[in-house]
């Protein structure tokens, strides 16, 4: 049977766009947009010879806005560049021969190329395909879903992985101190060198229509933190004070989003962020997040040392694959 992608729909949509993937007034971003603003969300210099400073700064975005963005990273320009070019070009295949990393139908990953992820509620289409595969731990691997064109894909997405490491183990040391626990303890209450890293691409073709949809509508992120690399086409929104901004394209920087896990391993000291996507009349935006995930068996709650008889839990402890499960079908926690 033929999936139907965005991006055939894109390529014979000139003037009008099918009707599901209009949303309602109360999402569309012509309406909902605060326009002529651009969210300056805090941005970071990893480069910054005051580390103590850094940390602050991080504890601080991630306590009052659940997002910011850093620069001076020490990922090389060139490795960032290759990652998209290389992610591009899979986009561009011929069709058939995208549809060969297709999530199976019956597969309980997320792992592969597709279009729909989660359940709306209104059965209401994103402007988006995409395609998941993981990049770490290296057990968990699977080159079924890492594309064999171009032909230095796996080079490059490996390449890129190796050097993510570094920027994950300094935002999670910042996140424990902030917490008043030790450098280590939050990461290894996460799950350590076992944290999944799941690498996802967002194409978002051009649409005629683009103050009607969005490309992926408002959520928070279920993993602990996500880290994104954009390309230079705007589209990424966050919620402030009940409206919707478009958050400030920073060249070079990485997006980090405080997800779900951090803030309930925080006890909700750190914040989640709500945030969606909007996409262009005539350009093609692409982004690619890294959720930074516990494995699906991980019990996540908040962390023991931060709850007492003054501060208990305002969460529940539950397997990830069970608050994934909830959260994909819009079931309560």
């Amino acid at each position: 049977m033929e999936k139907l992608r965005v991006q055939n729909v894109a390529s014979g949509s000139k003037e009008t766009i099918p009707a599901d993937f209009v949303r309602s007034e109360t999402e569309q971003p012509g309406i909902t947009t605060v326009h002529g603003v651009q969210l300056e969300v805090p941005i970071i210099d990893f480069s910054n010879p005051d580390e103590d400073k850094v940390v602050r700064q991080i504890i601080e975005a991630s306590c009052e806005w659940g997002m910011f963005q850093i620069v001076n990273h020490e990922i090389p320009s060139q490795v960032i560049s290759k990652l998209q070019a290389v992610g591009k070009a899979f986009f561009e295949l011929p069709q058939e021969e995208k549809e060969q990393y297709a999530k199976p139908p019956d597969s309980q990953s997320v792992e592969g190329y597709g279009t729909r992820l989660q359940k709306e509620v209104d059965g209401k289409k994103g402007w988006v395909d995409h395609l998941f595969h993981k990049i770490w731990p290296p057990s968990d691997i699977n080159y079924r879903f890492w594309p064999k064109n171009p032909p230095s894909y796996r080079e490059v997405n490996a390449e890129y992985g190796k050097y993510l490491h570094g920027v994950v183990d300094k935002l999670f040391r910042s996140m424990s101190i902030g917490l008043g626990l030790e450098g280590h303890e939050v990461r290894e209450f996460a799950g350590g060198d076992n944290m999944v890293h799941l690498l996802k691409i967002n194409y978002y073709p051009p649409c005629p229509c683009p103050d009607l949809v969005l490309g992926v509508p408002a959520h928070t992120d279920m993993c602990y933190i996500t880290l994104l690399v954009p390309n230079d086409v705007q589209g990424l929104q966050a919620s402030r004070d009940g409206h919707w901004y478009d958050v400030k394209y920073v060249p070079n920087a990485f997006v980090i989003h405080i997800g779900d896990q951090m803030e309930i391993m925080s006890n909700g000291k750190y914040k989640a962020v709500f945030h969606r996507t909007t996409v262009s009349k005539d350009e093609t935006r692409i982004s690619w997040p890294v959720f930074i995930e516990p494995q699906p068996e991980h019990v996540v709650g908040p962390h023991p040392k931060l709850v007492n008889k003054d501060n208990p839990p305002k969460y529940k402890s539950k397997k990830y694959k069970d608050y994934a499960y909830c959260k994909l079908n819009k079931i309560p926690q």
